[in-house]
């Protein structure tokens, strides 16, 4: 009598990941804190522009996260707004902290003190 030998199974097909928002980008988050810090100042986009020595124009780009801007200019909007470099690059990492998949977060910290 013939041994009867099994087969391989093939395995079923994954089933389809769920779509995961894409991360912000920075320039997005950045000028998400832009125009929170003018508006909470009361302050027209002219007259932070104005102080920061660019044009409304170029800090409304900035604002919708059209624009990837120097340092300098940087610099510039957060002096306009009273608020240093640190203030403001800290606001901009707790809100892409805020919309970061959790793993990511996890991820980035352990490659931080690896480093530090």
């Amino acid at each position: 009598m013939a041994e009867i030998i099994p087969l391989p199974t093939t395995p079923a097909p994954a089933a389809p990941r769920a779509s995961r928002e894409p991360e912000p980008l920075w320039r997005d988050a950045l000028g998400e804190q832009l125009r929170r810090l003018r508006h909470d100042r009361g302050e027209r986009l002219a007259d932070t522009a104005e102080r920061a020595g660019l044009s409304p124009q170029y800090l409304s780009e900035m604002e919708r996260g059209l624009k990837e801007p120097s340092s300098e200019m940087i610099a510039a909007v957060a002096g306009a707004l009273e608020v240093t470099l640190i203030e403001l690059t800290a606001a901009v990492v707790d809100e892409l902290r805020a919309h970061a998949p959790e793993r990511t977060a996890v991820g980035v910290r352990a490659a931080y003190s690896l480093a530090a």
